[in-house]
């Protein structure tokens, strides 16, 4: 060579594996790059179609189409973007949603074989078929595109499609057996999650064998669906089908140009998507694309609201002209992004904190289990009792169709801060006294005079009971002395062995107990001064016992 030679690049078809067939696995996103064509197209309506038994699929639009010139010079050229002249909206205002004209080669991903029709509202069809067979050959050989012409369009595929299709783009896909395994009522809930949320233009349907893809294709989601956040007066569709909410919308407000909202659901296994490997996620969207799918991944809080949380953030000045945040597969962010970084520093530092402590106050409020490292709010052992109380009441519900649901319903809700009182003040009170009788035991502690004049009134009082009620098998597991006696006889026996022992710290507290402890013990509701009583009472008996277990 010369130093007057011509030095130029030359790109072999292997790019098209790292670009394409490499690079994108989730059939979603597959389809979304056909869709995201289809809307930076003028399209109003995308019609996908599943043919299971022949493995094969097609994604229609009503788009611009293109002249044999657009689909050279645009489609087929790798790299091509809409913006290289600055302009970021399509004619009729839509935001470009494509930037780096590679995510067309998203197609060659999912079948064997690719052909494109299109056609504007003045041309015939054009296009071209890829076949990933003959691709594979092209680039065994090392071939340069220009040494790989595709091959000729075979217009029976489409048969039956083309006669209202005035303009547009058609993409049959051929041998695709892998990729749409999925039922077509899960499929449908996919691109719902995906694209449905992010309609921001009425006009623009996707539609699946034939009916529009809607909000009611995630009804059980909504349904499910009990406490929501909207960050700056955010509202659509899909909030408005909230049936199964406990509370109205709460409002969030940032001076981010952020909108959206997160929701709860009420039990983690709502957020997946039945038939899938998919579930529902705190997701990302920039011009109404998903861009990020579980943004909380990036700030994890290791609390157990991350199992019930789901929702969509809007952030359109991600794309914002002379930005291009996105990773070459469009399926995430770029990490040290200044505007992404700023979306993640507010939901840590504000929106995650916010919405922990008040998801955990609205669960705790309806008897349901919160968040348990939330201690300040209340301990692990109040929200058990929460949570056992909230299951008992359950059973004694009444049908939805019983005319006196409502009446038991209030009964229940009345009865539930002295049932969870009183259930918490049982177990203390099992424990403590069998842990008494257990140590008595152990220690051969001798039973005083009163006590066992004690013993001897309880056996024959539950002989006769026993008689009345024609019962002859025995009742207590462990029939000795111990087990009819209470914490005040116990104490006495242990403390002082009789009257001796009055002025001992264990006996005057039992004895203080007894009465409050004898009510909790026939199922009667306290007064706040005798829950107080109760409570302060039994702090010193636990702390005597503590003593007691630790000789």
């Amino acid at each position: 060579m010369t130093e007057n030679d011509d030095f130029r690049f030359e790109i072999s078809l292997s790019v098209l594996n790292h670009l394409g067939r490499n690079l994108y696995r989730n059939f979603i996103t597959v389809l979304g790059e056909a869709i995201s064509n289809s809307w930076d197209a003028e399209a109003k309506n995308v019609w996908i179609t599943i043919d299971k038994v022949n493995s094969s699929f097609i994604i229609m639009d009503d788009g611009n189409g293109m002249t044999a010139e657009e689909f050279q010079g645009k489609f087929l050229k790798v790299g091509y973007s809409k913006r290289k002249d600055g302009t970021y909206k399509t004619g009729s205002d839509r935001p470009y949603i494509g930037a780096k004209g590679i995510g067309k080669l998203a197609l060659l991903s999912c079948a064997d074989k690719v052909s494109v029709f299109s056609k504007t509202k003045d041309t015939d069809y054009v296009g071209g078929v890829i076949d990933n067979s003959g691709l594979d050959a092209a680039i065994t050989s090392d071939m340069t595109p220009d040494q790989y012409p595709l091959e000729d369009l075979d217009f029976s595929l489409i048969d039956g499609l083309t006669h209202d299709h005035e303009h547009g783009t058609i993409i049959y896909f051929e041998n695709t057996k892998e990729h749409i395994r999925n039922s077509i009522a899960h499929l449908r809930k996919l691109i719902a999650m995906t694209f449905r949320f992010s309609v921001i233009d009425e006009n623009f349907k996707i539609h699946v064998n034939g009916d529009p893809v809607s909000v009611e294709d995630l009804k059980d989601l909504a349904g499910n669906t009990e406490f929501c956040w909207v960050i700056n007066g955010y509202c659509d569709e899909f909030i408005k089908k909230f049936t199964g909410k406990a509370a109205e919308p709460i409002a969030l407000t940032t001076t981010l140009n952020v909108s959206g909202f997160l929701a709860t659901v009420k039990l983690p296994r709502h957020l997946k998507i039945d038939g899938t490997d998919q579930r529902a996620t705190v997701d990302l969207f920039v011009n109404g694309r998903l861009r990020e799918k579980n943004i909380i991944r990036h700030i994890p809080t290791q609390r157990i609201l991350e199992s019930y949380l789901y929702g969509q953030l809007h952030f359109n000045d991600m794309d914002a002209p002379g930005r291009d945040p996105f990773t070459s597969s469009r399926e995430g962010i770029v990490e040290d992004d200044e505007n992404f970084q700023s979306l993640l520093d507010y939901l840590k530092h504000t929106v995650l904190p916010h919405i922990l402590d008040e998801w955990d106050k609205l669960r705790l409020d309806r008897g349901k289990e919160g968040d348990d490292e939330n201690t300040g709010r209340a301990t692990k052992k109040q929200r058990t009792v929460k949570s056992l109380y909230s299951q008992a009441k359950n059973e004694y519900k009444p049908e939805n169709d019983d005319p006196n649901s409502d009446q038991v319903d209030t009964w229940l809700e009345e009865l539930a801060p002295d049932a969870e009182f009183n259930i918490s003040a049982y177990v203390d009170c099992f424990l403590s006294e069998n842990l008494v009788r257990k140590y008595m035991t152990v220690k051969g502690v001798a039973l005083s005079k009163p006590s066992e004049t004690e013993v001897a009134t309880w056996r024959q009082r539950e002989q006769d009971r026993k008689g009345e009620a024609n019962i002859s098998f025995t009742i207590r597991k462990d029939n000795d002395d111990l087990s009819y006696l209470g914490m005040d006889h116990m104490a006495k026996s242990i403390e002082g062995n009789g009257d001796g022992g009055k002025n001992a710290s264990l006996v005057k507290d039992a004895v203080n107990y007894k009465p409050v402890r004898n009510a909790v013990g026939h199922t009667g509701l306290l007064t706040d001064n005798a829950k107080t009583h109760l409570s302060m009472t039994f702090e010193n008996i636990k702390g005597r016992i503590r003593n007691l277990l630790q000789s």
